[in-house]
């Protein structure tokens, strides 16, 4: 069995990689082969691991602690391996975010993505964005209730406090010479499983805020609509690089308002109705 990983396996968001670098690893340290690797697993084939790695083939949760086992990991590594394989395999943004949340509860995880919470903070809840956006008012106040009255729906006094400090954190707000708060550059970036995780959780936020708005909302107060098109691909691809430009100009727009007083959320979705309608080759 295989002793002291060369690698740490908390610095990982995906077991792939893990996987994939442990073998580099020791492959440099020992000319380790892939043969070699899957007998310390209890392997009988040496494809199947290369095939995990490769992402064609997917690990159950028994052969997840096989695995760990036979690269030595132990206690909370083996455990945070297992957990691992969980979250890259989870198949729908639920499953994936209450995998994450698990991750973050170990330790040396958080040691090393001190900034995790913050980030799964700021995309899974509608107001962090909006918040980072009021700042932009000239009568804009550091202060949670002041804020918490503001937003629509409204959130509680706690939320608002909490949404501040995590936006300072982020370096989202800052403040200014004079103290006063003020959007800032900070960027929020992550690994790129958890980006995408973040980022998937913040749409869906937003969508369902975009379906509640029919009913909060008298119709002068938004702007809904839809189409349905049938396009080739060049025309999605046209469609697409409209879609930027549009979202780029709206970005301007904000830019150079004299007055901003207020927040508000443009939704553009674009997505499949039907097929493609290529030709497969199984098919021909």
């Amino acid at each position: 069995m295989a002793t002291d990983p060369p690698i740490d396996v908390f610095a990982f968001l995906d077991y792939r990689a893990f996987l994939r670098a442990y073998y580099e690893a020791k492959k440099e340290q020992r000319g380790l082969s892939y043969r070699s690797l899957a007998r310390l697993i209890g392997l009988k084939s040496a494809s199947y691991l290369k095939h995990v790695i490769d992402g064609d083939r997917n690990l159950s949760e028994e052969m997840a602690s096989r695995f760990a086992s036979g690269l030595g990991l132990k206690g909370d590594a083996l455990e945070y391996f297992v957990e691992l394989v969980q979250f890259n395999q989870a198949q729908t943004i639920e499953t994936r975010l209450r995998a994450h949340h698990r991750l973050r509860s170990f330790t040396r995880h958080r040691q090393l993505f001190p900034l995790g919470a913050q980030h799964a903070d700021y995309h899974s809840t509608w107001y962090m964005p909006a918040i980072r956006e009021l700042a932009v008012r000239t009568d804009f106040e550091e202060d949670p209730e002041w804020i918490a009255e503001r937003l629509r729906p409204k959130i509680s006094k706690r939320e608002a406090k909490h949404a501040l400090e995590t936006l300072l954190t982020l370096g989202l707000l800052v403040r200014d010479e004079r103290g006063r708060v003020r959007q800032g550059e900070g960027l929020v970036t992550t690994g790129a499983e958890a980006q995408f995780l973040h980022i998937a959780a913040y749409h869906q936020t937003m969508i369902k805020m975009a379906a509640e708005s029919l009913d909060r909302f008298a119709q002068r107060e938004r702007d809904v609509s839809a189409l349905t098109l049938c396009l080739d691909q060049e025309g999605l691809r046209e469609v697409k690089e409209r879609l930027r430009a549009f979202r780029r100009e709206l970005l301007e727009l904000s830019e150079v308002a004299r007055q901003p007083r207020q927040v508000v959320q443009i939704n553009i979705q674009l997505f499949p109705l039907s097929d493609g309608g290529e030709e497969h080759e199984d098919e021909a």
